[in-house]
């Protein structure tokens, strides 16, 4: 019987020792990892309810000034606490960055006061209960020797049949003061109470001449002990296993310090304490199971992450939409990390130093991307700025020819150049395009002899503007071939006065389109074969007015194909989820396909110089 009841003592000792290495080994995960938002306990917390982290800091800073030593459980749950909040800030002002546009590599989490006076509070509680627990090593040693000399005083009385009788008072007041006796060191425990019960049994074996008082001290033990069963047999109704656990420990302490009972009652007592220790026992060890499988699904579950990180730093990104393509992937994988809980204690360290790195890698390399691509930039803007002086020293010339050579020569060495920053490449071009504007306008202002032509073409234009006016009105079948030829007929005429030229053309334009809106032709083909159509008018003055025109024509595509790409790289800034961020996408969406569609429009125009240059 006492071996079975050592043995079972044993396991108890050994579970709360399990309990009380894993509460460690969480204590120095929680230490040494990074704080996480949310993560189970291995040790019941206090139901304190804080609203703030000022709230946890002021109780914590209220421990550590007491005289007495803060409650463990207490410590945990603010620290649990305070940690969750800690994060869900710092989480919160990171994600209000990157709304707002900021460029995630360069984000850096500032430091935090609060965390600081946190810190030094729980220094000082450590201290406190550090002191603590040697004071209290220090009374298990004395109680410790107290109770050993207690078994020897038993001991000396369970050897001496004549004098057991005699000492009965005596025994129980020893039995009494063991009682008082509080914790001893755990390693010796087991080997104490099985000393003690043994001679305490002996004793009672050799007591003869006391039956009665033996028999009510039998009988007194035995409801204490049964009483002792029915609160464990209780504690499988326990929610908490943990608590559940620890209360068991306390009901050992207990049925270690209860006498014994009758002999005939010794082994099945015992048994029936046991069978519900068991139960506690097993209901522990399968938490703990559970919490160990967790973490294992948790290590799983970042392996993936990792190598999903690992994965994406490896692929090449050609341009700045790749990188924050890539950039979005990266974040929503970092978020995601954030929510899964602690691996195991031994891989935990590992697999975030892992992650982080790969993390790392990634935002280091595309640091390095835009940084050659400022420097390229910067540089393509050293480049125009030249071609601007060199276009606005040429802006005043009356060298009617070989300016307009010059001009155009730099023309098409803008072409060749690369993007600049954007509000710096806008400001450049439009004071490279004021330059050469300024020139052509003035050339063509001295051309004088043109006017009366001019003055001429306007007559005619309007001519056929009213001819277009009167088509509307009709319901010809062959509408469309009349309004096409007045529309050809009105591009074969020259140019108008200039003060004329806005008036005129929003008339014409007004009348055209909407006869082409009823005839069912888009707008894009129109302009294509008013184009077209206006193409021999311009051939007519030779090959350098369909150069300057293409010319022109480049530089439109070339700018509709910058904004294009603006607007992408600015798509890939947006956060979709934000308040605005839907309607903001698809307005920038829209926009792209207007300038997409017109880029294409200007694309079939230079096809059409291109194939007027082939017949000539």
């Amino acid at each position: 019987m006492m071996d079975s009841q050592e043995n079972a003592l044993q396991q108890g000792t050994m579970a709360e020792e399990q309990q009380e290495a894993v509460a460690a080994a969480e204590e120095v995960q929680n230490t040494n990892a990074e704080p996480q938002a949310e993560n189970d306990s291995a040790v019941p917390v206090a139901k304190q309810t804080f609203k703030s982290k000022e709230e946890v800091l002021a109780r914590l800073k209220e421990l550590a000034s007491s005289e007495e030593t803060p409650d463990k459980e207490e410590v945990d749950h603010l620290k649990t606490v305070f940690y969750k909040m800690h994060v869900a800030e710092r989480d919160e002002k990171q994600r209000q960055y990157l709304e707002a546009g900021g460029d995630p590599e360069k984000y850096q989490v500032l430091p935090d006061d609060d965390e600081k006076e946190f810190k030094v509070a729980m220094g000082v509680i450590r201290e406190k209960r550090a002191a603590l627990f040697m004071q209290q090593e220090a009374e298990k040693q004395e109680n410790l020797k107290r109770k050993q000399e207690i078994i020897e005083k038993i001991k000396a009385m369970a050897t001496s049949p004549d004098e057991a009788n005699k000492s009965f008072q005596e025994f129980k007041a020893l039995q009494q003061e063991w009682k008082e006796i509080k914790a001893v060191p755990a390693e010796k425990a087991n080997e104490l109470w099985r000393n003690y019960q043994l001679y305490v049994e002996q004793f009672y074996d050799l007591l003869n001449l006391n039956r009665e008082a033996r028999e009510y001290d039998f009988k007194k033990n035995l409801e204490i002990k049964t009483k002792l069963c029915e609160a464990a047999e209780k504690l499988a109704d326990e929610s908490d296993v943990i608590s559940a656990f620890h209360q068991l420990q306390e009901l050992h302490q207990q049925y270690r310090e209860a006498g014994p009972v009758a002999k005939e009652l010794r082994e099945e007592i015992w048994a029936r304490f046991k069978a519900a220790s068991t139960v506690i026992n097993k209901k522990h060890q399968q938490h703990f199971e559970g919490l160990r499988e967790k973490e294992e699904e948790n290590l799983r579950r970042k392996t993936e992450l990792c190598e999903k990180v690992e994965t994406i730093a490896k692929e090449e990104n050609k341009s700045a939409s790749d990188w924050e393509k890539r950039t979005k992937e990266i974040i929503e994988i970092q978020t995601e990390w954030k929510t899964i809980g602690f691996a195991p204690q031994k891989m935990n360290v590992k697999i975030f130093e892992r992650f982080r790195a790969a993390c790392d890698d990634f935002f280091s390399r595309k640091a390095e991307f835009f940084k050659q691509m400022k420097e390229r930039m910067a540089e393509n803007a050293k480049k125009k700025k030249a071609l601007v002086e060199k276009a606005q020293a040429l802006a005043d010339s009356t060298e009617w020819k070989s300016t307009s050579d010059k001009l155009i020569a730099l023309q098409k060495e803008w072409k060749t150049i690369g993007t600049a920053p954007k509000k710096v490449g806008d400001q450049l071009w439009n004071d490279f395009l004021t330059a050469c504007n300024r020139f052509f306008e003035a050339r063509n202002a001295a051309n004088a002899g043109v006017r009366n032509e001019e003055h001429a073409n306007l007559s005619k234009k309007r001519e056929i503007i009213e001819k277009l006016k009167a088509v509307a009105e009709e319901k010809a079948e062959d509408l469309q071939e009349k309004v096409q030829q007045l529309v050809e007929e009105y591009s074969t005429i020259g140019h108008v006065p200039f003060k004329d030229k806005d008036k005129l053309y929003k008339e014409y334009h007004e009348i055209v389109d909407k006869l082409f809106s009823d005839l069912h032709i888009s707008n894009a083909k129109r302009r294509l074969d008013n184009f077209k159509s206006n193409l021999k008018n311009v051939a007519k003055r030779g090959e350098e007015a369909l150069d300057n025109e293409r010319a022109r024509l480049m530089r439109r595509y070339e700018q509709l194909k910058q904004e294009v790409q603006t607007y992408e790289n600015n798509l890939g800034f947006l956060n979709a989820s934000s308040k605005k961020g839907n309607s903001l996408i698809d307005e920038m969406n829209r926009k792209v396909q207007k300038l997409k569609d017109e880029a294409k429009l200007v694309r079939e125009k230079i096809k059409a110089i291109d194939a007027e240059n082939k017949e000539d």
